[in-house]
């Protein structure tokens, strides 16, 4: 029979040492439960991404940035590829290409859909051993969560300058989850998986906020904040083919940025000249030519056109009788 000290400190043994296993334990389940919930809400934002280059058929990971279908993803998935699709919601979509940045590693994909989308977080708010999640497409699987943390921040590797700091990350990544969004607790995104190091064992990613100086430098070269939201009758531009929904691009030589540049454009066409109208139409430019018509009188001149900024404010340019 074992004496009562002994038992005594056996009862006590136990008791710590479960007390102390509890900690450890609650901790791993609330980090468990986390990542779960993470997931759950951001992997409707993440699709799969097929094509063909020309080394035959290729698939890899994106994710949606806004409720337009705008999808970032890696270079080497979206930057030399053809015959792009974007697998949602249990649908295939063609997708067409934005913008293929070589240097950063990115692309810049879009479908013409409203999408779901993951916030954008800020990468310079990550430190050393932040913990993060990345939600991919590996070896051609159903979407997979994946947890690591930062380990550093590289200018270099293996002796060779990147073009900017990259986030190194204890996370094991496999192929076709290149293009895949780094997220932080928050479920916000901080990076973009665009290479892995080691045979797979960690990656890089780059930092959002280069993400999105390359995606809103893009804009303004190339889009503009023009909408065409009506087209009224009995003007040149009604019957021409430009439709509502269509972004204005150019009037005749004069670029347009904002629907404030269409007044001097117009101003200074001449009556019976033909002139291009150059418009953006699911990513695709297309070009109209339209007899130009004589300025409506000085006295009074009816609504042409109503045109909308991409901020939602709607602009109309209504001209009214004057009192004399």
């Amino acid at each position: 029979m074992m004496p009562r000290s002994l038992f005594a400190l056996a009862v006590f043994l136990c008791a710590t040492l479960t007390r102390a296993e509890e900690p450890t334990t609650s901790s791993t389940s609330s980090i468990s439960r986390e990542v779960k919930d993470i997931f759950e809400k951001a992997a409707k934002a993440v699709v799969k991404i097929r094509g063909t280059d020309a080394y035959g058929e290729l698939s890899g990971t994106g994710f949606f940035i806004d409720a337009a279908g705008t999808i970032y993803t890696a270079f080497s998935v979206g930057g030399d590829t053809d015959n792009i699709t974007v697998e949602f919601d249990g649908k295939k979509y063609p997708a067409h290409v934005l913008l293929a940045d070589l240097r950063s590693g990115i692309a810049i994909l879009k479908i013409e859909l409203a999408t779901p989308s993951l916030p954008i977080g800020k990468s310079q708010q990550i430190e050393v051993a932040t913990p993060v999640i990345t939600i991919g497409y590996p070896l051609d699987l159903a979407e997979t969560p994946s947890f690591g943390m930062i380990a550093g921040f590289d200018r270099k590797f293996l002796g060779n300058y990147l073009n900017t700091t990259h986030l190194r990350v204890n996370l094991p990544t496999q192929r076709g989850e290149a293009g895949a969004p780094l997220l932080n607790f928050k479920g916000e995104v901080v990076g973009i998986l665009v290479a892995s190091i080691d045979n797979g064992s960690a990656c890089y990613a780059l930092p959002i906020d280069a993400a999105e100086k390359i995606h809103h430098d893009e804009k303004p070269v190339e889009s503009s904040t023009t909408e065409m939201t009506e087209m009224m009758a009995d003007t040149p531009a009604f019957s021409c083919g430009i439709k509502a929904g269509d972004i204005l691009l150019q009037v005749g030589n004069v670029k347009v940025h904002e629907p404030e540049d269409v007044i001097d454009a117009s101003f200074f066409l001449t009556a019976g000249d033909t002139v291009p109208i150059i418009v953006s139409r699911g990513g695709e430019k297309l070009t109209f030519e339209i007899t130009a018509g004589r300025h409506p009188a000085s006295l009074y001149a009816p609504k042409a056109a109503t045109l909308t900024p991409h901020d939602g404010i709607p602009l109309q340019l209504d001209f009214t009788r004057r009192t004399p």
